[in-house]
């Protein structure tokens, strides 16, 4: 019997950090930006409850979670999709906007998904070149065509941990033609506090040709149970309502997530542990000559160019020690760079003693 023919995609499968490693029971994975703190204890509480209806269906529509995104960011419920994970978001928008031939633009170094499903619907994904890992307005700019149908950026960007200053996010958007979508992800907005900064929701809430991607998977230590939702025009909502699965997020999931955004005492103590020891876990790497970006997220992006050992030899190091970081030559194809995700207290120095051991 012979299998039916299927479509056969030209397409690198996306790789995660990452999370084990063999012969050892327990490791300290820093390699896919988790939540260094775990999940907020108020949305641990209500799931520890076990007060939940398994055998109903949840609200295909997330009205409360909704409601709940609505009142913590100040903005229109009805301007709000919400998605298993901010994946099946970027999945949708790419499904709405593009056609086989159409061209999307992206960094060229930027979050997988992003080329991962605008391949899968037939488009051509173009990528602008940065500069020094930073995104640059200008590259992007000249990569746009009359093909060009969406641009996507992380502000700040994952795997670089590089941002765009507010004056650069407005100049991309004023210089792009009005007809293409700007897709901005603000997976990290939470963590960011430079004053130069501003979250692309912020600086967007009423714009008809920009988007917005939210994730729970990062500051709110949600990333097993998958939510995350995106923010743009009621038409936009209104078209992607049509293809969105009917039950995408599960009741669990949505309780969670509405409660986490209640937690300022999490979110406030999440901002200061990350800036602590990001701040921290950068000096001390940068007396080996390891060199990183602008805290600015919950990672840093090392750079070994000036470092008497390569990224590869650290990496493999420290994972002989049960430490996992995140290689960037797999989906990335960057060489000689590692990001470290910021871990809990116990985490990071246990991160700091094993690599003044391998360093030293």
């Amino acid at each position: 019997m012979s299998t039916p023919k299927f479509k056969k995609f030209n397409i690198e499968a996306y790789k995660p950090g990452k999370s084990k490693i063999r012969k050892l029971k327990k490791v300290i994975k820093l390699s896919a930006n988790e939540s260094a703190l775990g999940m907020s204890p108020r949305a641990k509480k209500l799931i520890s409850s076990n007060k939940f209806t398994l055998d109903k269906y949840p609200d295909g529509k997330s009205e409360n979670l909704k409601e709940a995104i609505s009142k913590a960011y100040k903005c229109n419920k009805d301007k709000i999709i919400c998605g298993a994970g901010s994946d099946e978001v970027i999945q949708m928008i790419c499904q709405l906007f593009l056609n086989p031939k159409d061209e999307v633009v992206l960094p060229e170094f930027s979050f997988l998904m992003y080329r991962i499903y605008s391949k899968i619907v037939g488009a051509k994904v173009v990528f602008a070149k940065e500069k020094n890992f930073k995104i640059s307005t200008k590259e992007i700019l000249k990569k746009i065509t009359k093909k060009t149908k969406l641009v996507f950026i992380a502000n700040p960007n994952n795997p670089t941990g590089t941002y765009l200053t507010k004056k650069e996010v407005l100049e991309l958007r004023k210089k792009l033609n009005k007809k293409i979508l700007l897709v901005i992800d603000d997976a990290y907005a939470e963590y960011m506090k430079n004053s130069d900064y501003v979250s692309g929701l912020d600086l967007f809430k009423n714009k008809e040709n920009v988007f917005i991607l939210r994730t729970f998977s990062k500051m709110f230590g949600l990333a097993s149970l998958r939510v995350g939702w995106g923010y743009g025009s009621k038409k936009i909502i209104n078209a992607l309502n049509v293809i969105k699965p009917p039950f995408n997020i599960n009741g669990v999931a949505q309780l969670a997530a509405a409660e986490s955004l209640k937690d300022k005492k999490f979110i406030n103590r999440s901002i200061k542990h990350n800036l602590l020891y990001a701040n921290k876990i950068k000096k001390f790497l940068e007396d080996y000559k390891i060199y990183s970006n602008p805290v600015s997220a919950n990672f840093l992006f090392l750079d070994f160019e000036r470092c008497k050992y390569s990224a590869k030899y650290l990496y493999e190091k420290l994972k002989n020690k049960g430490i996992i970081l995140r290689s960037t030559r797999d989906g990335y194809h960057i060489n000689n760079k590692l990001r470290l995700t910021i871990g809990s207290k116990k985490e990071n120095l246990k991160f700091l003693s094993a690599a003044k051991e391998v360093l030293n």
